[in-house]
């Protein structure tokens, strides 16, 4: 027997993968610029996962208090994730601080501010803080209207998870006055240059935070008597959660609308404030926002809302940020001047970001001119904020041509922005569909129909992420464009079973949440699982983002006890527990982290030598199996399949970028030994490069 858990926490492993994230930014080998992104997006990860998932356990904790258990798990988990992220943010710290004297090296100067009378008097000139000083004068205190703190103020109302602000305490003789003072990072850019001086080489750039903190006399020197000031910055999130009402005459926009501004005032999960604030305004602050468990308060860095650093300007050379990847045009698109055509003469894959999105855009460009498209329907979960897709869609019912569109309005964090389309597309005459009041839709589909020689005949897209052009660029993620008549059918099918779900459908080719998928998993693996007994080759393939549904993970677990060898690329949370004697010994499980958002759903089954291989917009866990709509796709062609295949086997020759998932959860690299040095996007990217060379000398010679 081994004391080994058979299962990982899923919060714990989620933290495993953000400390991923945060190995990036302390990788001297990355560019600095990226560098200090990694910091940002450690810093939005985490701040998400305060708002979901530890406001989810807070939630259970007080559960099981009303119920007066003794036995509150969900308490000894709080304290581990409290445990860890304080671990984490010790090593934030060193590596920001290690990063900030790497970039002084290269001549790019941050000039922090501790206090007031500090570092700007002693690292800036006498004609940088002029400069900044009209600057806050005519730029910056427009912005400002601070929030003044009397007997009758709701602390918690007027505070805006989103932003940051600085609490200042007006002193004056024994009497403090507290106000908020909202730092405007939404109309001036947090990172300010400054101008030139002198050399021209040595660049500077200061922080709003700071440039507020330095002038903060100037705020209320005029209105109020005070001797001394003092400013510190502090930054709420809530709970995400909110309730939508069951009033039956509201309709779901009016409902989301509701339980939009419900999470405004939601229950404070986490506060972060500067560590050097002083014991009398903690104190203030616990009172006032009657905050009596001492896990919502974390003492931190000083400068809160470390996500804006993913857009840190780069004053230096290019060789700061990492080079530019130019997305690739698909030969099989443009062998033909219509989409329709093309699509017409094989199945095509693209891989995005390495791929251009603006074959896609062009898909739907296309069909809305297109005299003989009569019908598109699309569902969106996420789209850009000026999205091009959703333009030509309301070009379409200009042209005459019958649109649906699929719109989730519980896309977490997106819902007010898919409120706002909503009404927008509707205004314009497409029929907008909300779906299912119990299930997500997370599906990424498009079919359109056209009239060819009299006749119905439909193209659909079958992807695994969002139609976000914006996202095209950073995330990676499949999208296949197909004629094949059965599969068109099929997702026509989706379409009618997110507006009738009553309905009874028959899925031959897709896997379909919650209808098919659990079942036709299962089947998947204990298909191998019975060629692995009969002493045939046996091999499952699997990458996800997050790998969590027990129900799985015990089949995975069957399947290594049977002898079917399994390789897992998992970006986020994975709770299997790999390497075990007789549990996973023959699983082996790898993340990759890297310079993309690794987000593509991939399966690929031996199948005795046949294999089978799908693309998904489903991660492993119970909520997408059971609680949305999602599809996966198998992929027929055999050029496509040796794709998707090469793509995944490239990954797990990673030698720079892999780390091993294994029973420690330590994020170590994945041993180079004397193999050759392999970062698998940079080879992904040669590969497909290289494939769409040979396509278009192919044609060139036709």
């Amino acid at each position: 027997m081994t004391d080994l858990p058979q299962y990982f926490d899923k919060e714990l492993s989620w933290l495993s993968f953000n400390e991923r994230v945060l190995q990036e930014a302390a990788d001297a080998s990355v560019p600095i610029v990226e560098r200090i992104k990694f910091l940002g997006i450690y810093s939005a990860n985490l701040n998400e996962f305060f708002r979901v998932r530890v406001a989810s356990i807070r939630r259970e904790v007080l559960v099981e208090r009303a119920k007066e258990s003794n036995q509150n798990d969900k308490e000894l988990l709080l304290a581990d994730i409290n445990k860890k992220v304080n671990h984490l943010s010790t090593r934030f710290k060193a590596i920001a601080d290690d990063i900030f004297e790497q970039l002084h090296r290269h001549h790019i100067h941050v000039i922090f501010n501790s206090t007031p009378d500090s570092s700007f008097t002693n690292n800036l000139t006498n004609e940088h803080l002029k400069w900044l000083k009209a600057y806050f004068d005519n730029r910056i205190i427009r912005h400002i209207a601070p929030i003044i703190i009397t007997a009758d103020t709701n602390f918690s109302d007027v505070i805006d998870d989103e932003s940051i602000y600085f609490l200042a305490a007006l002193k004056h003789n024994e009497n403090i006055q507290y106000a908020l003072v909202e730092i405007p990072t939404t109309e001036e850019k947090r990172f300010i240059v400054l101008p030139n001086k002198g050399s021209k080489k040595e660049k500077y750039i200061v922080m709003l935070d700071d440039v507020v903190h330095f002038f903060i006399n100037d705020i209320f020197t005029h209105l109020f008597q005070y001797d001394t000031i003092e400013a510190f910055s502090i930054k709420l999130t809530r709970d995400s959660e909110y309730n939508l009402t069951d009033e039956l005459d509201k309709s779901l926009l009016d409902k989301m609308s509701k339980g939009l501004k419900q999470r405004l005032k939601a229950d404070v999960v986490r506060l972060v404030h500067d560590k050097n604030m002083p014991d009398y305004m903690l104190k203030f602050i616990k009172k006032s926002l009657k905050i009596k468990a001492s896990e919502k308060l974390e003492a931190g860095v000083k400068y809160r809302n470390f996500k804006d650093f993913t857009q840190f300007p780069n004053l230096g050379r290019k060789q700061l940020e990492n080079p530019t990847i130019k997305a690739l045009d698909s030969t099989a698109f443009l062998e033909h001047s219509s989409v329709f055509k093309s699509i017409s003469q094989q199945d095509i894959l693209l891989y995005y970001p390495y791929y251009k999105f603006r074959h896609f855009t062009e898909f739907i460009r296309q069909a809305s001119y297109d005299p003989k498209v009569i019908d598109i329907k699309i569902n969106i979960y996420r789209v850009a904020k000026d999205s091009r897709i959703i333009n030509s869609l309301i070009e379409a019912v200009k042209n005459g041509k019958k649109v649906t569109v699929v719109v989730e309005l519980r896309a977490r964090f997106d819902e007010q922005a898919n409120i706002e389309w909503a009404k927008k597309m509707k205004d314009a005459g497409i029929h907008v569909d909300f779906g299912i009041d119990t299930l997500k839709i997370h599906s990424k589909l498009c079919v359109i129909t056209r009239i060819e020689q009299e006749k119905k005949v439909q193209y659909a897209h079958i992807g695994t992420g969002n139609f976000h052009e914006n996202n095209a660029r950073i995330y990676t993620d499949f999208a296949l464009f197909t004629k094949h008549k059965e599969i068109c059918q099929e997702v026509e099918q989706v379409f009618s079973f997110i507006s009738h779900s009553y309905k009874r459908f028959r899925f031959n080719h897709l896997i379909v949440s919650p209808l098919t998928s659990r079942r036709r998993l299962y089947q998947l693996i204990d298909n191998e699982i019975a060629f692995a007994e009969q002493g045939l080759k046996a091999e499952i393939t699997i990458k996800v983002n997050n790998l969590v549904d027990k129900g799985l993970v015990n089949k995975l677990y069957a399947a290594n006890n049977a002898g079917v060898k399994i390789r897992l690329i998992v970006r986020g949370m994975c709770a299997l527990v790999p390497g075990v004697k007789g549990q996973s010994e023959n699983i082996k499980a790898i993340s990759i982290i890297d310079q993309f958002l690794e987000h593509p759903r991939v399966m690929v089954f031996e199948n005795n030598k046949n294999k089978l291989v799908f693309i998904s917009s489903a991660d492993w866990m119970e909520r997408n199996l059971d609680h949305r709509v999602e599809v996966a796709c198998p992929v027929y062609d055999e050029t496509l399949q040796k794709r998707i295949i090469h793509t995944l086997d490239l990954h797990f020759k990673d030698t720079t970028k892999a780390r091993v998932i294994n029973q420690s959860q330590n994020n170590r690299y994945v041993a180079r030994g004397n193999r050759k040095k392999i970062r698998s996007q940079l080879a992904i990217f040669d590969y497909l490069s290289q494939e769409e060379q040979s396509n278009e000398d192919l044609l060139a010679n036709d």
